[in-house]
């Protein structure tokens, strides 16, 4: 199914618009689109035989070998999820790269000039930035796939007469489905019988009231979105029950026309803009670079071709051109160690605020409770236990065709109970938020019994007398203060209740509605019990020490949550319910939502709104449900996460799908979302810090050497080894204090620190400018009497001398910017990465001895330029890493 957001900039066309085609700018997709629509309208207005007969099905659905069949015909009920290219096509959309084209184009001037050798190391860069990032990020991309599968969302059909649950994406043309509260349209469909059937089409629309739906024919329908008799892909099932005929399925749904026609990608994350950001800072620093080293070369040394190929070489060196790699491997590679915890990452931008979150919506059920509900007590108004009291509850969830949830299984438990389980059915009024009760109508000895099951405040409100034995009473407002009593001294025992009502009618009545709901009869209450988790204190002390505060949103009352809450442990502190939230305006609530703890009572509205005030005051707020009622605010969460176990709205609302629900397993993938956020802000430190001191470097040398600074081809080189030192970032360790609180994306903190960290390095570049040019006499070179070989010498030699002391600098940087601690002695890095940058120090250091040093311009270093490299290098790591603490003892990190 497609992600809401990538529909969300389409909303406002197709709404205004109504039908699709006049959206579309391409004529050939625009017939197409109306052709499909065309159909879809003429379906929705025929009789259903006819209907029946055109797709080749009938009212008991298809067989399994005719489904089968169309299957292979129409494919798999799935939306293009983005377009999957083949290899070349693949390199190709990845050499389009601007970063990419500027490395072609270089490689290609260096050949054309004859120099091969610049040609060959910038090949050798290409091939890391577009063969190896493909290799990673194909074998990364395939694992996350497989991660993706595991949540499968299912739909009920009916095949041959027998109702079977298939994955969604096995639904074809033909396929009867039945639909119920909670489900996903899995396809377009034209409905055949539907009972107080409510739909959700916001993600088509923007509209987010429920439309209701019916098997009536629309004759004057003139656009798709206008019909009642139909329902389309992406939607969701507020209320009700209904059949359904499927007519298109795929890209031949409304939704797949739209996702073709307009495309939407989706929208950024904060973790994307601030990701973007940083790439253009770099890009502005590196045209502000390469305009002035070109003109200070072009103009001192009076070869505008060096300077040209000069700043070309400084353009790559200070282009993040391995970002999207580092990035997609580390967010990939978090996804399968995410896996391992029992994590699903379903939306890989998710992760980030997985560990930036630093509050936890959640309902307790599930999460403190045990989330394994017993029915334990059935009682009459006066508290004796009542078998009438469980009969009427069985029934009322045995005939119900809504969701069924816990309680209703609880209740269904029972199956030696003597009940009548072959009654007629004679309607059904479904559960809805507003209401908070449902009912079925059933004929039973004689009569038509509504039996209605609900809150018991709103039963309550709909009841005018009470049964005792077989005596009925009126129900006076004295009566219910004192069935409050016992309601409530239920509740105080951390029970769940509901009330159970009926009301006889006639045999002649047999449609009814919610108005119907009045003057029932209370018959008792049944009462259920979810166990705390053992587990739910250590968890809620280990979100808070991981400075996650947990909140409870919950619809059940304030009385069985706060007894939940006392039994796990939990400070529940401040408590507000719903009708005191519906008081308040916003800015009245936003100064209390932060300091409350518990909120009970809540409608789906109200879990939203609470969860979009927590962002609004600066929060990053996580909301974990798994019911229909849930959807919303996941939504407006930063993080959306869900079990595997919940409706399909739920998980389909969800950029988290974990495989147990539990506060333990939540706080293992918030840990490791935090490591690999921490992981992708090494890399960009990194970079940001190293272009910024080269760039100080770059330009000085420039100035006041009479030659270039670095032959394009080592600064070329030069990058390409610091490039591959990096490779082992996305499995490095973290350390636990970075782990222990939650980190925001904080792009005015990285330039902040690119500011402070990188014209450290720029010290030490001019020390050795200046231990070339006077130690080892480099300066030499301006004196008329030396002879061209020995000034070329000289030039060689200064070049060797920064480019070690540069490749071995910005290697050591690598391990001081990853810790806060002292590097190697109180934190080591990872496996990859000390073999990553251990190599490139390895090759930096033989290179200028080894048979490849003459054809890259470097030459053997005098033995006591090595101490001197010691000495800086000693002296560099110490004050980096005097800085780095001072900074993030200022500025955090």
């Amino acid at each position: 199914m497609a992600d809401t957001k990538e529909t969300a900039a389409a909303r406002t066309t197709v709404a205004r618009n109504g039908r699709l085609r006049r959206a579309s700018p391409h004529g050939a997709a625009a017939a197409r689109n109306e052709l499909v629509e065309q159909r879809f309208l003429r379906l929705c207005g025929v009789a259903e035989e006819e209907l029946f007969a055109e797709l080749e099905t009938s009212a008991k659905g298809l067989s399994e070998a005719l489904a089968e069949e169309r299957l292979d015909a129409y494919g798999p009920n799935s939306l293009a999820g983005g377009p999957r290219y083949g290899f070349l096509k693949d390199i190709w959309l990845r050499v389009r790269n601007p970063l990419v084209v500027q490395l072609v184009i270089i490689c290609a001037l260096s050949f054309a000039l004859g120099d091969p050798r610049s040609g060959s190391v910038v090949g050798g860069m290409l091939f890391l930035s577009v063969v190896f990032s493909y290799i990673q990020e194909s074998r990364s991309g395939r694992a996350v796939e497989k991660l993706r599968k595991l949540v499968r969302t299912s739909v009920l059909v009916a095949r041959e007469g027998r109702e079977t649950e298939i994955d969604i994406g096995l639904v074809v043309p033909g396929d009867v489905v039945v639909l119920a509260a909670g489900d996903i349209i899995p396809a377009d469909v034209r409905i055949l019988q539907a009972k107080d059937f409510f739909v959700s089409q916001s993600v088509l629309t923007g509209e987010s009231l429920p439309v209701e739906k019916t098997a009536r024919i629309l004759a004057d329908a003139k656009e798709a979105l206008e019909l009642s008799n139909a329902c389309f892909q992406g939607s969701n099932v507020v209320s009700g029950s209904a059949r359904a005929l499927v007519v298109g399925t795929g890209m031949q749904t409304y939704l797949g026309m739209l996702s073709k026609t307009l495309g939407g990608a989706p929208r950024p994350t904060s973790f994307d803009r601030g990701v973007k950001s940083f790439v253009w800072l770099m890009v502005r620093f590196m045209v502000v670079m390469v305009s002035a080293v070109f003109l200070i070369v072009g103009v001192t040394k009076h070869d505008w071709f060096d300077a040209l190929l000069f700043g070309l070489s400084i353009a790559v060196g200070l282009t993040p051109e391995m970002l999207p790699m580092i990035l997609t491997v580390c967010l990939s590679k978090g996804a399968l160690v995410m896996s391992r915890k029992k994590v699903i990452v379903k939306q890989l931008n998710a992760i980030q605020n997985f560990g930036a979150m630093n509050i936890i919506c959640s309902d307790k059920t599930g999460t403190l409770t045990q989330d394994r509900v017993v029915l334990e007590r059935h009682v009459d108004v006066v508290n004796r236990e009542s078998e009438d009291v469980l009969r009427y509850a069985y029934m009322n969830s045995y005939y119900q065709t809504g969701l069924r949830n816990l309680l209703d299984k609880a209740v269904l438990a029972n199956e030696d109970l003597d009940v009548e389980r072959t009654c007629r059915k004679v309607d059904e009024l479904p559960f809805d938020f507003q209401r908070k009760r449902m009912s079925v109508v059933i004929e039973y000895e004689g009569t038509h019994v509504l039996i209605c099951k609900g809150a018991v405040e709103d039963v309550y409100g709909v009841c005018d007398r009470y049964q005792i034995d077989e005596e009925i009473y009126p129900l006076t407002e004295v009566i219910k203060t004192d069935l409050s009593d016992d309601y409530r001294e239920l509740s105080e025992d951390g029970y769940r209740v509901l009330a159970i009502a009926y009301r006889e009618f006639g045999l002649e009545k047999e449609t009814f509605a919610a108005g119907d709901e009045t003057n029932l009869i209370l018959l008792g209450y049944i009462a259920f019990f979810d166990p705390p988790k053992d587990s739910a204190l250590q968890a809620i002390e280990s979100l808070n020490r991981c400075g996650v505060a947990v909140k409870i949103l919950t619809g059940d009352n304030e009385l069985v949550t706060l007894k939940v809450c006392k039994d796990v442990g939990l400070a529940a502190g401040k408590v507000l319910l719903g009708k005191q939230i519906a008081g308040m305006s916003d800015e009245e609530f936003l100064g209390q939502v932060e300091e409350t703890d518990v909120f009970a009572r809540l409608t789906p509205s109200q879990k939203e709104r609470i969860v979009t005030l927590l962002k609004k005051k600066g929060n990053v707020v996580g909301f974990m449900g798994d019911g229909i009622n849930d959807a919303p605010a996941m939504r407006a969460a930063d993080v959306g996460i869900s079990v595997d176990t919940a409706t399909d709205i739920a998980k389909e609302s969800a950029g988290i799908i974990l495989l147990e629900k539990s506060l333990l397993v939540l706080q293992d993938g918030i840990i490791e979302g935090r490591r690999i956020f921490a992981n992708i802000t090494k890399y960009i430190k990194m970079g940001a810090s190293s272009n910024f001191g080269n760039m100080f470097s770059m330009l000085g040398a420039s100035l006041f050497l009479p030659f270039l600074p670095m032959a394009p081809i080592q600064v070329l080189l030069n990058n390409f080894l610091y490039d591959i030192s990096q490779l082992g970032i996305p499995t490095d360790r973290v350390d636990d204090e970075f782990l222990a609180k939650p980190k925001k994306w904080n792009i005015d903190l990285i330039k902040k620190f690119m500011i402070f960290i990188g014209p450290l390095s720029s010290i030490f570049d001019y020390a050795t400018f200046f231990l070339m040019l006077f130690f080892f006499r480099v300066n030499q070179y301006v004196l008329a009497a030396t002879p061209a070989a020995t000034k070329t010498y000289l030039a060689s030699l200064f070049h060797t001398g920064w480019f070690v002391e540069s490749i071995l600098t910005q290697t050591l940087i690598v391990h001081i910017i990853r810790t806060n601690r002292i590097p190697f002695i109180q934190s080591g890095p990872g496996r990859a990465l000390a073999f990553s940058t251990l190599s490139v120090v390895a090759v930096g250091i033989l290179l200028p001895y080894s048979l490849a040093g003459p054809a890259l311009g470097l030459v053997p270093l005098p033995a006591v330029f090595w101490l001197w490299l010691a000495i800086f290098l000693l002296a560099y790591s110490a004050l980096t890493h005097s800085v780095k603490l001072w900074f993030f003892r200022r500025y955090g990190n």
